[in-house]
């Protein structure tokens, strides 16, 4: 299913259903009735004990994303939820998924989250007519600023992939920001050993069941600026224990005609975020220092011909087609005219998307597939 909003979940207190939780984490929830402040539009995406909808402001019209969650369907995933909850707690930064809200009745509990409205990464770029060594750079750039900032905290996020790097709006310009820290953990001694993650992303030396740290994420970051640059992962095989034994031993290439058009630096930069040994591995410092990141060696030569070709042979799913939809949506709404409704006000801040609008939108669009459809 194609994330369309921010994948968050949340702590319950309620200690007859979950009994291993404390009090403070959900301190600033509030008891009203979600409905008195919000009203809550389309669904946007389901998971198996959770859906994710649509809502507006009932007072200053703000179109935000609602996770609400079925507690019976929570045994099990409680320390999952309270770890979320306790790290976005302590988070502030542009490039980082914030939570807002949250609001409990006795069956459900619903995050206000930020509704992100870009899209996913790679969906991005394959919609983008141009793309570049330096557009890769950016958004490298901008994860590792949030990545260093978590580790500063004491955070390791353990399951970065691109499938998290959402983008914030449909603007050309627009943040990336980090979402889903179910998997994250504080790191409070240092090292940290339960094995998590995605398998293709996950590090070496957690897959040997090591005690590790920070350093799993740059691997990590390593292996998305790879998939940014050629459009394929470095490790890959439909068996998982396969596949891990090619990230053990953390042996890939830069296979031709692929990689013949990225620049040594960019190459560069990769070697050192796969390093096998978390100590010659760089951390965030050294790799925000990298002249790929910050010396203006990323190249501006157009390769979205062949990452995108690679990226919809290996990353192709059913959502792409959905996501593309819904960006395709948001950008409408941004040049759609505002329209007096009973839930829209004359002017609105800008940037600001309404439901009533973003219904018109979805309208467009589907008429223009139709149309497509019978050409």
């Amino acid at each position: 299913m194609h994330i369309l909003v921010l994948c968050v979940f949340v702590y319950i207190i309620r200690s007859s259903h979950l009994p291993c939780v404390t009090m403070p984490l959900l301190r600033d929830r509030k008891k009203d009735d979600i409905n008195a402040v919000y009203e809550l539009k389309e669904k946007l995406g389901e998971g198996s004990f959770s859906e994710v909808r649509m809502a507006q402001h009932r007072c200053t019209q703000k179109v935000v994303a609602v996770k609400c969650i079925r507690k019976r369907a929570l045994k099990g995933k409680e320390s999952m939820l309270e770890n979320e909850i306790a790290v976005l707690r302590r988070i502030n930064h542009e490039n980082i998924v914030s939570l807002e809200e949250t609001f409990e009745t006795p069956t459900k509990l619903y995050l206000v989250m930020k509704l992100l409205s870009g899209g996913e990464l790679l969906d991005r770029i394959l919609e983008r007519g141009s793309y570049t060594e330096k557009d890769a750079s950016r958004v490298i750039y901008q994860v590792l600023q949030a990545v260093k900032y978590l580790h500063q905290l004491g955070v390791v996020h353990r399951d970065l992939k691109p499938e998290n790097l959402l983008f914030e709006t449909p603007l050309e310009d627009s943040k990336i920001v980090i979402s889903d820290f179910g998997l994250s953990k504080m790191e409070e001694q240092g090292a940290l050993s339960t094995a998590c993650g995605t398998p293709a992303y996950v590090a070496p030396e957690l897959l040997q069941q090591k005690t590790y740290g920070k350093e799993v994420d740059l691997w990590a970051i390593g292996v998305i600026a790879f998939i940014l640059l050629c459009g394929y992962p470095p490790f890959y095989d439909d068996n998982d224990t396969q596949l891990y034994k090619l990230i053990i031993k953390a042996e890939y290439e830069f296979d031709s005609p692929y990689w013949d058009d990225i620049s040594d630096s960019g190459k560069d930069f990769i070697v050192h975020l796969l390093q096998k040994d978390p100590a010659k591995r760089f951390n965030c410092d050294q790799a925000l220092q990298h002249p790929w990141i910050s010396g203006g060696a990323a190249l501006d030569k157009n390769i979205h011909g062949s990452v995108s070709t690679q990226i919809q042979k290996n990353f192709a799913k059913s959502h792409w087609k959905v996501s593309s939809n819904f960006s395709s949506i948001w950008r409408l709404c941004y040049y759609l005219p505002p329209v007096v409704c009973c839930s829209t006000p004359d002017r609105l801040p800008c940037h600001t998307i309404t439901a009533c609008t973003f219904k018109r939108a979805t309208a467009v669009i589907a008429v223009t597939q139709a149309f497509r459809s019978v050409q």
